[in-house]
C-alpha cells in the first residue's frame, strides 16, 4: 500500500505538522537533511534528495509532528493527570544560588538541575539551546560541560530551535549527556531512543519546560520594530531572565538599549506568530520529559500575575529517575516546596484551556481535509467532557475559519 503524502517528509512540512524539532536529520543523517529557515521565518528540513522509502519510514517513526502516544502502563507510583500528564512529584521553588536564579527565566531550577548534573558527573556535557554565537536573534544548540556555559544558555528563547538535529554531533563526542529542549523535541528524543534503545545508556536524562508555542524568526522581527531597532545593529538581545518574569531587553552596537516587559513582547506580539503544528499541540506540559519546569506564577483575580518578582519555579518530576534527581538537587542547590496539582491550573491556565479544547480543533480540521496530529493514551477526551459544550463549539468554529482563511 503507498504511503500517504502527508506521511512523507515533504508532506509533513506542507500539512502544517512539522514543529521544526530536527528529528528527521539524524533519522536519515545529516549529509541527506538538513534544518533551514524558511520564508515564513520557521527552521524547517531541507532535504538534499529523495528519501527512499526506508529512510521515510525511519523519519515518521521518530516525528513527533505525525503524533504522540503514551505507554499503556506507566512506571509503579507513577499518575496520569489528564491535562498534567504522568506526575510522580510537583513542587514550587528555586535556585539557592541567587546568581542562577536571577539569570534563569523562573527561579532557575532547570538551570541548577544542569549545574548538579554536571558536578555530580552523572553526565559529561549538556546539550541545550543557546543563543547563537554572533548571532544574537538567532537560536543554536550548544554543547555545555561547565556552570558557566549552562548559565549562558539560561532564559528562556521565544524563536526557532531544532537541537534534535544537533544529536549527532553529541552523540559522536564521548561520554553521557542531559537533553534540554521545548516539548515536541523531548517527545522526539523519546522516540528516537526507543528506536534504539542502547542509547538510554548514553542520554539518561531528558528535561523540559512548559511551552506555549514556537513563535516564527517574524516575531523576533516585529518586537524590534516596535523598538524602533534594526535587526542589523542588534549585538546583544534577550527575551527574558534577568528578573522574573524578566524583561526583553536588546542592545546596538551605538549602546542604545530598548526593553519591553514580557506581558507585552509575549501577550501582545510573538503569540501572533506561533507555528501550525503549536496550535494543535496535547503537549505543552513536556510529558515525555523526566523532569518538567515552568513558571509558578502567582495569582491575580484568577490569572497569573506577571508584576517584576524573585524567580519562582514549578517543578513536575514525571520519572523514577526524575524525580530521583529532583530529591538530589534539593539537598544540594534548590529550595523546594510541595505544590498542589489541583492549584496548577490557576498558574497555567493557558496550558489546561488549550489541551482541554485540541479535541473541537481537530475535528474542524479533519471534517475540512486538514491534517491532524494522532495522539494516544494523552486522554484528550476526558479533558473535552469537562469542558463547557458552548466552549467547544465556539473552538470549533473559530478553528474552522481560520483554517478555511489559511490563517491556522
Amino acid at each position: 500500500m503507498p504511503v500517504r503524502t502527508d506521511q512523507t517528509l515533504a508532506g509533513i512540512v506542507k500539512s502544517g505538522l512539522c514543529s521544526g524539532c530536527g528529528a528527521c536529520v539524524p533519522a536519515v543523517g545529516p549529509s541527506v537533511v538538513a534544518m533551514r529557515l524558511n520564508a515564513k521565518g520557521f527552521l524547517r528540513p531541507h532535504a538534499e534528495r529523495d528519501l527512499t522509502d526506508a529512510e521515510q519510514a525511519r523519519v515518521r517513526a521518530v516525528c513527533p509532528g505525525l503524533g504522540l502516544s503514551h505507554p499503556v502502563r506507566f512506571e509503579e507510583g507513577t499518575r496520569y493527570e489528564p491535562a498534567w500528564g504522568p506526575v510522580r512529584r510537583v513542587s514550587a521553588g528555586h535556585a539557592v544560588d541567587p546568581d542562577v536564579r536571577h539569570r534563569g527565566s523562573s527561579g532557575g531550577v532547570l538551570s541548577a538541575l544542569l549545574i548538579h548534573l554536571l558536578a555530580s558527573r552523572q553526565v559529561d556535557f549538556v546539550l541545550h539551546v543557546q543563543v547563537a554565537p554572533g548571532e544574537p536573534l538567532r537560536n543554536e544548540a550548544m554543547i555545555s560541560r561547565t556552570r558557566s556555559e549552562v548559565l549562558d544558555g539560561a532564559g528562556s528563547r521565544y524563536s526557532p530551535a531544532s537541537p534534535v538535529a544537533a544529536l549527532p554531533v553529541a552523540l559522536a563526542l564521548p561520554g553521557r549527556f542531559a537533553f534540554v529542549g521545548k516539548p515536541c523535541d523531548v517527545a522526539a528524543v523519546r522516540k528516537i531512543i526507543s528506536q534504539e534503545p542502547s542509547l538510554a545508556e548514553r542520554i539518561p536524562i531528558l528535561l523540559s519546560f512548559m511551552c506555549a508555542g514556537t513563535p516564527s524568526q517574524h516575531g523576533t522581527s516585529a518586537i524590534l520594530k516596535q523598538m524602533q531597532l534594526v535587526s542589523e545593529d542588534v549585538v546583544h538581545f534577550r527575551y527574558r531572565g534577568d528578573g522574573w518574569p524578566g524583561l526583553t531587553q536588546a542592545r546596538t552596537a551605538a549602546g542604545r538599549t530598548e526593553a519591553m516587559d514580557y506581558n507585552t513582547a509575549w501577550g501582545n506580539i510573538l503569540n501572533r506568530h506561533l507555528q501550525t503544528r503549536c496550535k494543535l499541540c496535547a503537549d505543552g506540559t513536556g510529558e515525555f520529559a523526566d523532569v518538567v519546569c515552568a513558571d509558578a506564577w502567582y495569582g491575580r483575580d484568577g490569572y497569573p500575575d506577571f508584576t517584576e518578582r524573585d524567580g519562582r519555579s514549578l517543578v513536575v518530576a514525571r520519572t523514577v529517575v526524575g524525580e530521583r534527581l529532583v530529591a538530589e538537587a534539593q539537598r544540594a542547590s534548590v529550595h523546594l516546596e510541595p505544590f498542589d496539582p489541583g492549584d496548577l491550573r490557576a498558574i497555567q491556565p493557558y496550558q489546561h484551556r488549550r489541551k482541554s479544547v485540541l479535541l473541537a480543533r481537530m475535528l474542524a480540521l479533519r471534517l475540512l481535509g486538514g491534517a491532524v496530529p494522532s495522539y494516544q493514551g494523552l486522554q484528550l477526551g476526558q479533558l473535552a467532557v469537562r469542558t463547557s459544550p458552548v466552549g467547544l463549539a465556539k473552538e470549533f468554529l473559530g478553528a474552522a475559519r481560520r483554517f478555511l482563511g489559511n490563517r491556522f
